[in-house]
C-alpha cells in the first residue's frame, strides 16, 4: 500500500495564517520523531504566515499525555486550534493500542468539548524507521500536515461566523 507525500500540499489552497493562534502539544517519548515532527508543524505554520509570537509549543511526558496538554491550552491559552504531535510504535504487547486509541477518542472529545480544532499529529507504526520515514524522511511529514489541518479548521470555523 502506498503513503502519499505528507508534507505534498496544494500551497494556494491553505489561508494565510497570520490572524491565527496556535498551540503546539508534543510528546518528550520519541522526542528524535516528534521533535521532527513540531519542526515541520512551526515551519509550516510560518511559511503560511503566523506570527512567531502566536505559536506557542508545549511539552508532555508522553503521547497519552497529548490530550491533557491539549486541554490546558483550551482552558489556559487564547489559542484557536491546538496541534498533538506524538509517536506510538508498536511493540510486543497491547500497549500500542490502549494508546492509540485512548489519544484518538481524547483528541476527537476535545474538539467536540471546545469547539475548536484538535489536530491529531500523532504516528502509529510498526517500527521506528516508518516513523523516522513520515517525520521529514520519504513519506514527508506528519507535522506538515497537522499544521495545514489546523489552519484549514481556523478558517471554516471563521467561515460559520
Amino acid at each position: 500500500m502506498a503513503t502519499r507525500d505528507l508534507s505534498a500540499y496544494d500551497v494556494n489552497s491553505v489561508p494565510p495564517a497570520e490572524n491565527m493562534r496556535f498551540g503546539v502539544v508534543v510528546a518528550e517519548w520519541n522526542l528524535q520523531i516528534t521533535g521532527a515532527l513540531a519542526n515541520g508543524a512551526v515551519d509550516t505554520l510560518k511559511k503560511h504566515g503566523a506570527v512567531e509570537d502566536n505559536i506557542s509549543v508545549k511539552y508532555v511526558p508522553g503521547t497519552f499525555e497529548l490530550p491533557m496538554g491539549g486541554q490546558f491550552f483550551a482552558e489556559m491559552d487564547n489559542v484557536d486550534a491546538v496541534i498533538l504531535l506524538g509517536c506510538v510504535i508498536q511493540g510486543e504487547t497491547r500497549h500500542f493500542d490502549y494508546i492509540c486509541e485512548a489519544v484518538a477518542q481524547g483528541t476527537k472529545d476535545l474538539n467536540l468539548k471546545y469547539n475548536k480544532p484538535f489536530i491529531f499529529g500523532v504516528l502509529t507504526t510498526n517500527d521506528e524507521q516508518q516513523a523516522i520515514d513520515r517525520a521529514g524522511g520519504v513519506h514527508g511529514n506528519k507535522g506538515d500536515e497537522a499544521a495545514v489541518t489546523a489552519i484549514k479548521m481556523i478558517d471554516l470555523q471563521r467561515s460559520f461566523k
